[in-house]
């Protein structure tokens, strides 16, 4: 029976406690839940009344004290009710999918712990946390850098990642970091078979022996992200089937929120990771690694590589009927180790390997970013197999021609058109004094190309510390192209010992120019440009003649609009709301005090004063603003930071 009655009376409740949810959502000025908008409302009166109670008998039982006391009991309630709202608002922030986050947020404290231990471990704590040894000696640096591999190997497959991307920056990185990095191998032990079975199963539609003909279990590779298989289509065409490893993309995104809200809190905390840019580095990684994840990304790669004409070159063919986001089915190219070359035919394979590459930055501006000797095979008819287009850079034209025009400058040995050309490459991070980098440069030009000395590719190490001494910004598509081109200089180093890649980077720019300078080249580029220029010169005559018209009228002026963008406006509607919040809880307080601490005004009881009454209700609104206020700067930041994320 007393069930019955409470079910009965929970409707009663609600309509009683309802004035003071709608209340509450109007001062908060956002949209909450009926459940938690209910659950503050009955705290908020169970406060009330708990301050009722606290008042004497001989008090309430007074007309006029019990009327000025309403607003105070009211506010309490209501203060009460917007303070359960705020709490619960930080601890649980509203929205859907509450429970997934809350799970989310448990699986991602325990891998950063994991993570932590992992560093500390190898003793990299102190710089989990932003701090820097400054005594670090630079015989320690080798320590630091062996630490560090060592750590991110056993970081896992996201980590290993980061270490290989960070091996390219050798702007960024000193060299015994970037020489350790280096040595990161991704090269792990294969993914138990009934799980990739599954994975092929549910990616093509049925079982790996109903689409293939012959499907060999035993992998040929197995690395962190995908393992490959050789197969054979029913009509009869070798190919290899790369499957991406089963959870490594759950674990991959869970790993790139942890080293973005790192990389965030580091520049937050320390003026080198400011210097660096980490938060940009790892929001390129994330990038780069998404791709990596999604193999019809790296089918689309293989098309925009084999665009760009290679003669000497041979790509795989995709299967894209076959082909999803973690199976990739492609052409087998049946070859051997580049190392088996005949001696006779390395420096013509050398020169091929690089020239292709050369064609694919400058002229394609899509390139195979990893050409190590593994990712090369030499086939039957001479030629070289390029594989694994995971990792594959862009170049828009701009970036291309600064590019060319660089090594132009470098093979002229000219500090000031080098400076140009590396400056339409970079990004500008603040104010440059273009006259001493104008002298740095001249002194790296006289250091490598001065009487008896023949460059090498250390001038381009020497580059990067120009570019970090003045904090300029390396684009990551530039630095994929070191980075790659840096890989193929040990590939071809391997292949060719003498094989002179300076010299033959600057014989193909030198032909790139002259290939523009041929008179077909010259009248299509003239005749581009005029044709770009052409409607412009068809309308500066009659504007020309409207502005005169309007000088001899005495109509010329200048319309500025300030804050035409209605995004403008809203930002500082909500600075001025807030400006007006904070001056009217600040002032009602204020006044509040005053009144409660004078003696002043008539006596509605023995211990209360008119005055008193007038603070008392002044000091809840003052309360309520401020919580107002409060509420809504908490909601503003929440919402950037998950937006950000």
């Amino acid at each position: 029976m007393d069930i019955l009655l409470g079910l009965l009376t929970l409707p009663l409740y609600a309509l009683v406690l309802w004035p003071l949810v709608v209340a509450s959502r109007r001062v908060l000025g956002v949209r909450i839940g009926a459940v938690r908008a209910l659950c503050g409302a009955g705290f908020g009166w169970l406060v009330a009344g708990g301050i009722g109670q606290a008042f004497p008998v001989s008090l309430l039982h007074n007309g006029g004290a019990a009327v000025g006391l309403l607003i105070p009991l009211a506010g309490s309630a209501f203060l009460a009710t917007l303070i359960f709202l705020f709490v619960a608002e930080m601890a649980l922030p509203a929205g859907a999918g509450r429970l997934r986050a809350a799970r989310a947020k448990v699986v991602r404290a325990r891998r950063y712990s994991q993570i932590s231990r992992i560093a500390i471990k190898h003793g990299l704590g102190r710089y989990l946390v932003g701090r820097r040894d400054p005594d670090l000696a630079p015989g320690r640096h080798a320590r630091l850098a062996r630490s560090l591999r060592r750590a991110l190997e056993e970081g896992g497959v996201t980590f290993v990642k980061l270490g290989q991307l960070l091996s390219t920056r050798a702007d960024l990185l000193p060299p015994v970091f970037v020489d350790e990095l280096g040595k990161l191998q991704d090269q792990v032990a294969p993914a138990k078979a009934d799980a990739v079975w599954a994975v092929l199963t549910e990616e093509l539609g049925g079982s790996p022996d109903d689409v293939f003909a012959e499907f060999d279990p035993e992998p040929l590779a197995a690395a962190s992200v995908a393992q490959v298989y050789r197969a054979r289509l029913r009509g009869g065409e070798d190919v290899v089937v790369k499957v991406q490893r089963p959870g490594v993309r759950e674990q991959a995104e869970r790993d790139i929120d942890i080293v973005r809200r790192v990389a965030a809190a580091l520049e937050e905390r320390a003026d080198w990771a400011r210097s660096l840019g980490v938060a940009e580095l790892a929001d390129g990684f994330a990038e780069a690694l998404a791709e990596e994840l999604d193999f019809t990304i790296e089918a689309r790669n293989i098309t925009a590589v084999a665009a760009t004409s290679c003669p000497d070159v041979v790509l795989p063919t995709v299967h894209k009927a076959l082909s999803t986001e973690r199976v990739l089915v492609m052409s087998r190219l049946a070859g051997k180790p580049l190392e088996t070359a005949p001696a006779a035919d390395r420096k013509r394979l050398a020169r091929s390997l690089l020239r292709c590459l050369l064609d694919q930055v400058m002229v394609g501006g899509v390139f195979h970013a990893d050409p190590h000797p593994g990712n090369l095979m030499l086939l039957p008819d001479g030629r070289l197999g390029l594989l694994d287009f995971g990792s594959v850079g862009r170049l828009d034209a701009g970036l291309r021609g600064g590019l060319q025009n660089l090594v132009l400058a470098l093979d002229r040995g000219d500090p000031a058109a080098l400076r140009d050309g590396l400056l339409e490459i970079v990004d500008r991070t603040g104010d440059i004094d273009e006259q001493r980098l104008d002298r740095a440069l001249g002194a790296l030009v006289a250091r490598h190309f001065g009487p008896g000395r023949s460059p090498g590719l250390d001038l381009f190490t020497s580059l990067f510390r120009v570019v970090a001494d003045f904090r300029l910004s390396v684009p990551p598509p530039v630095a994929a192209v070191f980075r790659a081109l840096a890989t193929v200089e040990g590939t071809l180093s391997a292949l060719d010992p003498a094989f002179d890649v300076l010299a033959e980077s600057r014989a193909f720019a030198a032909e790139q120019v002259g290939a523009r300078l041929r008179p077909d080249s010259l009248r299509h580029t003239a005749l581009t440009e005029v044709l770009a220029v052409l409607p412009v010169l068809r309308r500066i005559p009659r504007r020309v003649d409207r502005i005169g018209a309007a000088i001899e009228e005495g109509r010329l002026s200048v319309n500025v609009r300030l804050f035409s963008d209605e995004r403008d406006r809203d930002v500082v509607t909500s600075l001025v709301h807030e400006v007006l919040l904070a001056f009217v809880g600040a002032a009602t307080g204020l006044m509040a005090v005053l009144l409660l601490t004078g003696t002043g005004g008539p006596r509605i009881a023995a211990d209360l004063t008119l005055h008193q009454v007038f603070g008392y209700n002044l000091l809840v609104i003052s309360a309520l603003v401020g919580l107002r206020l409060l509420f809504v700067v908490f909601r503003r930041s929440g919402r950037r930071s998950r937006s950000a994320r």
